[in-house]
């Protein structure tokens, strides 16, 4: 049906939202890492859940993304773009795939089929009491512990959603990456 060289040719709606996604993907890496973001602060902050070192980590992944994500969809709109596309969409795919390899480094600690780092063997949340007893002197606080799983749903941990989560984000950054170039961005 589509003659820009997009690969639509059925025009389906699977062949769409293919265009569209692929399209506008730098874009939708930005909003996807955003997403992601806001979900794990909502956790923290009104869930109660005190991220833990490797928490920190995979959030450090989405930063990183979005920022790139973010420059590259400033490119869409230059000259330059044609040569650009191709590794940006890359550099995408690569930094939500070492996302998810990180998620299951993650999750594989949470369910005790490797050791999680030393720096995050800590236990509990450090509440008002347990801050005013750590400035008194009398008490320590130790990071959130990263082989345990805070918070499970349909049996997967929040690290085990983020290695599919970000597996996807890397296949759609791979998808974009061999889009047609002749499709307008």
């Amino acid at each position: 049906m589509s003659n820009d060289g997009s690969g639509d040719h059925a025009g389906g709606p699977l062949a769409r939202l293919y265009d569209l996604v692929t399209r506008h993907w730098p874009l939708l890496a930005v909003l996807a890492s955003a997403l992601m973001l806001a979900i794990a602060h909502a956790f923290e902050r009104f869930g109660g859940l005190a991220p833990c070192h490797l928490c920190l980590k995979q959030r450090e992944v989405y930063w990183v993304a979005g920022t790139v994500g973010l420059i590259a969809w400033g490119l869409q709109r230059t000259p330059l773009w044609p040569r650009l596309r191709l590794p940006a969409n890359l550099l995408l795919g690569g930094l939500f795939l070492y996302g998810a390899g990180l998620a299951t480094y993650h999750a594989g600690a949470e369910w005790k089929w490797w050791p999680g780092p030393a720096s995050c063997s800590g236990v509990g949340y450090a509440g008002v009491s347990d801050l005013e007893a750590m400035l008194k002197g009398t008490a320590k606080i130790k990071a959130p512990a990263c082989d345990k799983a805070a918070w499970v749903f349909l049996g997967l941990s929040m690290a085990g959603w983020n290695v599919l989560v970000s597996l996807k984000l890397a296949v759609w950054s791979v998808l974009a990456a061999l889009r047609k170039s002749g499709a307008a961005a």
